[in-house]
């Protein structure tokens, strides 16, 4: 499964990975809006949005590119590795 974190802090990025890694899944991280998520996002099974620390911006971007896809949602205010935990076993299919 691919996953496509949004938002979330720099220093937290390869944790976030590795989370991911342990729940069997590929994980993108974009913390920050460097140029453009035009292209950069693809075709996630999962995009998580940490809205507590990611500008609307970012969430626009983020939402028009995965516009029509199949891709699910996850929303949380809180960037913590257990939100993500939550997140993962939530959507992750047992």
């Amino acid at each position: 499964m691919s996953v496509v974190i949004v938002g979330g802090n720099d220093q937290m990025v390869s944790n976030y990975k590795s989370v991911c890694k342990k729940y069997n899944c590929s994980a993108k991280v974009y913390t920050q809006m460097k140029g453009t998520l035009r292209d950069k996002i693809g075709n996630p099974d999962l995009l998580i949005l940490f809205t507590g620390t990611v500008s609307h911006d970012m969430v626009h971007c983020a939402m028009k590119e995965i516009k029509g896809s199949d891709t699910k949602i996850a929303r949380s205010h809180s960037s913590s590795i257990s939100s993500l935990k939550s997140i993962l076993e939530e959507h992750i299919p047992a």
